[in-house]
Protein backbone atom coordinates (compact mmCIF):
# COMPACT_ATOMS: atom_id res chain seq x y z
CA UNK A 1 0.00 0.00 0.00
CA UNK A 2 1.77 3.12 -1.39
CA UNK A 3 1.27 6.03 1.13
CA UNK A 4 1.88 9.48 -1.02
CA UNK A 5 2.02 13.08 0.14
CA UNK A 6 2.04 15.72 -2.61
CA UNK A 7 2.93 19.01 -1.97
CA UNK A 8 1.77 22.12 -4.39
CA UNK A 9 1.33 25.70 -4.35
CA UNK A 10 -0.88 27.29 -2.36
CA UNK A 11 -4.03 28.51 -4.02
CA UNK A 12 -4.59 25.27 -6.46
CA UNK A 13 -8.56 24.98 -6.36
CA UNK A 14 -10.23 21.77 -5.11
CA UNK A 15 -10.45 20.52 -9.13
CA UNK A 16 -7.10 20.66 -9.50
CA UNK A 17 -6.26 19.42 -6.76
CA UNK A 18 -8.38 16.07 -6.93
CA UNK A 19 -6.83 15.66 -10.76
CA UNK A 20 -3.44 15.74 -9.63
CA UNK A 21 -4.39 13.23 -6.50
CA UNK A 22 -6.18 11.24 -9.49
CA UNK A 23 -3.47 11.14 -11.48
CA UNK A 24 -0.58 9.94 -8.84
CA UNK A 25 -3.32 7.27 -7.86
CA UNK A 26 -4.11 6.05 -11.42
CA UNK A 27 -0.70 5.81 -12.50
CA UNK A 28 -0.02 3.48 -9.34
CA UNK A 29 -2.72 1.06 -10.19
CA UNK A 30 -1.11 1.33 -13.83
CA UNK A 31 2.22 0.95 -13.52
CA UNK A 32 3.01 -1.28 -9.93
CA UNK A 33 -0.31 -3.36 -10.58
CA UNK A 34 -1.38 -1.61 -6.94
CA UNK A 35 -5.48 -2.38 -6.07
CA UNK A 36 -7.74 0.75 -7.00
CA UNK A 37 -9.02 1.16 -3.50
CA UNK A 38 -5.53 1.78 -2.18
CA UNK A 39 -5.75 6.07 -1.95
CA UNK A 40 -4.05 7.18 0.38
CA UNK A 41 -2.56 10.62 -0.44
CA UNK A 42 -2.22 13.50 1.89
CA UNK A 43 -1.79 16.66 -0.60
CA UNK A 44 -0.22 20.09 1.34
CA UNK A 45 0.37 23.73 0.08
CA UNK A 46 3.36 25.28 -0.07
CA UNK A 47 3.70 29.27 -0.36
CA UNK A 48 6.65 30.66 -2.04
CA UNK A 49 8.17 31.54 1.24
CA UNK A 50 7.90 28.02 2.12
CA UNK A 51 9.57 26.15 -0.59
CA UNK A 52 12.57 27.17 -2.26
CA UNK A 53 14.13 24.78 -5.01
CA UNK A 54 16.62 25.70 -7.81
CA UNK A 55 14.70 26.48 -11.18
CA UNK A 56 17.32 25.01 -13.41
CA UNK A 57 18.48 22.08 -11.37
CA UNK A 58 19.36 19.44 -13.72
CA UNK A 59 19.03 21.37 -17.13
CA UNK A 60 15.20 21.21 -16.29
CA UNK A 61 13.73 24.80 -16.27
CA UNK A 62 11.15 24.48 -13.99
CA UNK A 63 8.13 27.16 -13.18
CA UNK A 64 6.93 28.42 -9.66
CA UNK A 65 4.30 25.57 -9.69
CA UNK A 66 6.50 22.51 -9.23
CA UNK A 67 4.48 19.56 -8.10
CA UNK A 68 6.44 17.32 -5.36
CA UNK A 69 5.46 14.09 -5.50
CA UNK A 70 6.75 11.51 -2.19
CA UNK A 71 5.93 8.13 -2.16
CA UNK A 72 6.45 5.56 0.87
CA UNK A 73 5.39 1.84 -0.43
CA UNK A 74 6.70 -1.11 0.09
CA UNK A 75 10.29 -2.66 -1.14
CA UNK A 76 9.87 -5.11 -4.05
CA UNK A 77 9.38 -2.88 -7.62
CA UNK A 78 11.58 -3.31 -9.71
CA UNK A 79 13.52 -0.06 -11.27
CA UNK A 80 11.97 -0.97 -14.73
CA UNK A 81 8.61 -0.28 -12.32
CA UNK A 82 9.70 2.81 -11.09
CA UNK A 83 10.42 4.02 -14.20
CA UNK A 84 6.95 3.22 -15.95
CA UNK A 85 5.26 4.80 -12.75
CA UNK A 86 7.56 7.86 -12.63
CA UNK A 87 6.55 8.49 -16.57
CA UNK A 88 3.16 7.30 -15.66
CA UNK A 89 2.66 9.99 -13.00
CA UNK A 90 4.20 12.88 -15.06
CA UNK A 91 2.36 12.01 -18.10
CA UNK A 92 -1.47 11.67 -16.73
CA UNK A 93 -0.37 14.93 -14.61
CA UNK A 94 0.55 16.62 -18.14
CA UNK A 95 -3.01 15.10 -19.37
CA UNK A 96 -5.66 15.74 -16.99
CA UNK A 97 -4.77 18.27 -14.56
CA UNK A 98 -2.54 20.83 -17.26
CA UNK A 99 1.15 20.05 -15.02
CA UNK A 100 3.82 20.71 -17.01
CA UNK A 101 6.11 17.46 -17.24
CA UNK A 102 9.31 20.15 -16.03
CA UNK A 103 7.27 20.65 -12.87
CA UNK A 104 6.76 17.18 -11.65
CA UNK A 105 9.51 16.20 -8.95
CA UNK A 106 8.65 12.61 -7.74
CA UNK A 107 11.04 10.65 -5.09
CA UNK A 108 10.39 6.83 -3.45
CA UNK A 109 10.75 5.66 -0.39
CA UNK A 110 10.60 1.86 -0.35
CA UNK A 111 10.16 -0.23 3.25
CA UNK A 112 8.78 -3.62 4.58
CA UNK A 113 5.58 -4.86 5.82
CA UNK A 114 6.80 -4.73 9.17
CA UNK A 115 7.27 -0.98 8.72
CA UNK A 116 3.52 -0.37 8.55
CA UNK A 117 0.03 -0.69 10.44
CA UNK A 118 -2.55 0.76 8.43
CA UNK A 119 -5.89 0.40 11.20
CA UNK A 120 -6.77 -0.74 14.02
CA UNK A 121 -3.39 -0.99 15.60
CA UNK A 122 -2.50 -4.53 13.10
CA UNK A 123 0.92 -4.71 12.71
CA UNK A 124 0.51 -5.10 8.73
CA UNK A 125 3.05 -8.23 8.61
CA UNK A 126 -0.26 -9.94 10.01
CA UNK A 127 -2.17 -9.15 7.19
CA UNK A 128 0.56 -9.33 4.41
CA UNK A 129 -1.12 -12.63 3.84
CA UNK A 130 -4.68 -11.89 3.72
CA UNK A 131 -7.14 -8.71 4.14
CA UNK A 132 -7.77 -7.63 7.53
CA UNK A 133 -11.50 -7.40 8.74
CA UNK A 134 -13.51 -4.67 10.28
CA UNK A 135 -15.47 -7.01 12.41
Amino acid sequence: MPFVRTAIPKGTDTLHKQQIVQGIHDALVESIGMPKDELFNLVTQYSDDEFFYDRGFNGIARSDRLIVVEITMRRGRSDAMKRDLYAAITRNLAGSAAVSPKDVFIYLHENDYSDWSVGNGVFAMALAQQRGTDG
